[in-house]
């Protein structure tokens, strides 16, 4: 009984052996796919997932796409993502008059305005990519699409302040053919959120 037991291991061992040589032969003879950074450089940048950054509207490469809605703030599990909304403007008084002089001429209560349109771009936009752990959540819930990963692949720094980017700067600098900052904007220049402000 030993015997078979002993010689049954025993193949399973050489079966498992002969397994494990055949997929490090195959492997071998496959042609080499790393790179050997700086004196190679990679060619598919474009597969790349590199820290968000905000997408321009299409007839306008310095405004972005984002409504300042907050919602890629909201589902970042890092907190690494500070949207600053521009303010709301006044909501019209009850006792306003009933009519309204507009650009020159009265128009009565009755008939409608054109309400002057507004932008609706955040005021600020941060990203503090050291706390970053590129789930993309902020990407796909974004309304209006406004999100997408760079291929930023040369981003470096020596602290954690040099990885807080500002991405309406970096957008705006993209929009007039500049290359990005290569150090981004200081934290004083940045907003404190809520929870930051909040002891511990």
């Amino acid at each position: 009984m030993s015997v078979s037991n002993s010689c049954k291991d025993a193949w399973n061992y050489a079966k498992s052996l002969l397994i494990g040589l055949g997929v490090t032969g195959k492997n071998f003879v496959k042609p080499t796919i790393t790179v050997i950074y700086p004196w190679q450089q990679v060619d598919n940048l474009s597969t790349f997932r590199g820290h968000v950054e905000l997408i321009p509207k299409d007839d306008d490469p310095f405004t972005p796409r984002c409504v300042a809605c907050g919602a890629c703030a909201d589902a970042c599990p890092s907190h690494c993502l500070t949207v600053v909304a521009p303010p709301k403007t006044p909501k019209p008084k009850a006792d306003a008059p009933a009519a309204a002089l507009v650009e020159g001429r009265v128009i009565p209560k009755t008939e409608k305005a054109a309400a002057p349109e507004k932008s609706r771009a955040p005021v600020q936009f941060f990203l503090d990519y050291s706390l970053c752990s590129l789930c993309g959540q902020c990407e796909r819930v974004c309304p209006a699409k406004s999100l997408r990963f760079s291929n930023n692949v040369y981003l470096t720094g020596r602290s954690r302040e040099d990885f807080r980017i500002d991405l309406l700067a970096r957008m705006k600098n993209q929009g007039a053919g500049q290359p990005a900052p290569s150090r981004p904007k200081t934290p004083e220049t940045a907003p404190v959120s809520e929870k930051e402000k909040e002891p511990a």
